[in-house]
């Protein structure tokens, strides 16, 4: 079934490509079934990059998603034009007044800055308060999970000695949660970060629970509210590339950065990369849908309360 997305989205015709069925707006009237509304917060540079990462992975679903792209109205993006986000995105405050049945809030290049000092933190805080009492079920990637589980719950993140670049195995603590529904024991996730929420901090916090962490990478996910709220340190949606790219335009501009962990073929970054998370990056943004989202909005309602 395909995902309702904004007419003319630049992902549309990149993922029709891959094979990917997807529809705009303008065929949404034709589906004579009640859409499950998707909200994306997107705080990443490159937005139509991960616009694509996350449709892919949302569109392997027979549910039907209504996808809608939020903004801050304090930060203005300087690695997007300005007509991609007139276009396609809207203010938080033009939203407010909205439900939805799941949000994605994803990372952003802000993890040497305080969680006070970024620009737009007086307005992320009021969006983390907000999806309380207008999402069903609000997952967080990489830094917006760092930043959620400091909103809502005080736990601090910690710098690391090097960054956390690269894909690393994680185990499920949980494994009877519909999240790991049919999970290996071991997942791969791509992580690719500065810094750290500590295992001792989530577990040191009534109403947190730590579901996946990694040997090397530490904490990986962490679930609260009975999957009202689904946190997510690594990256499951990252395409085969992004890592590479990220490398790369790190050594070009002279930064310290090592090559990412278990991703090159024959560990040679003059190889292409093997691609060994695609699988379960599907199956989380699948079972989360299905488990935490879906099941508790049935058309007509919301499940929030």
């Amino acid at each position: 079934m395909p995902l309702i997305l904004p007419d003319r989205l630049p992902a549309i015709d990149i993922l029709r490509e891959e094979g990917i069925s997807v529809s705009g707006n303008g065929h949404a009237g034709a589906q004579d079934i009640c859409p499950l509304r998707i909200a994306v917060l997107n705080l990443m540079p490159l937005k139509i990059a991960t616009e694509t990462d996350l449709v892919r992975l949302l569109s392997n679903t027979p549910l039907l998603l209504d996808l809608r792209f939020m903004k801050l109205g304090s930060h203005t993006s300087k690695h997007t034009p300005a007509e991609h986000m007139q276009a396609f995105y809207r203010d938080f405050e033009a939203m407010r007044e909205e439900t939805f049945d799941g949000m994605i809030i994803t990372g952003a290049p802000v993890e040497h800055l305080d969680y006070r000092d970024v620009t737009y933190w007086d307005e992320l805080s009021g969006i983390f308060s907000w999806t309380r009492t207008h999402v069903t079920s609000t997952m967080y990637i990489c830094w917006a999970a760092q930043a959620g589980l400091y909103y809502h719950y005080g736990v601090p993140k910690h710098p690391l000695p090097q960054k956390m670049f690269g894909i690393f195995p994680q185990t499920v603590l949980q494994p009877r949660l519909p999240i790991f529904r049919g999970f290996d024991d071991v997942f791969p996730m791509p992580h690719s970060r500065h810094t750290e929420i500590r295992r001792e901090d989530v577990l040191a916090v009534p109403g947190l629970t730590l579901v996946a962490e990694g040997r090397q990478s530490g904490v990986s996910m962490v679930m609260a509210r009975e999957g009202r709220e689904i946190y997510v340190t690594g990256h499951s949606e990252y395409a085969p590339l992004t890592l590479d790219a990220e490398y790369k335009r790190d050594l070009a501009k002279g930064l310290p950065i090592q090559k990412p962990c278990n991703y090159y073929r024959d560990d040679d970054p003059e190889k292409e990369p093997v691609v060994t998370w695609r699988a379960h990056g599907n199956l989380l943004f699948q079972n989360w849908l299905n488990h935490y989202v879906c099941p508790k909005t049935p058309c007509g309602t919301n499940g929030i309360g």
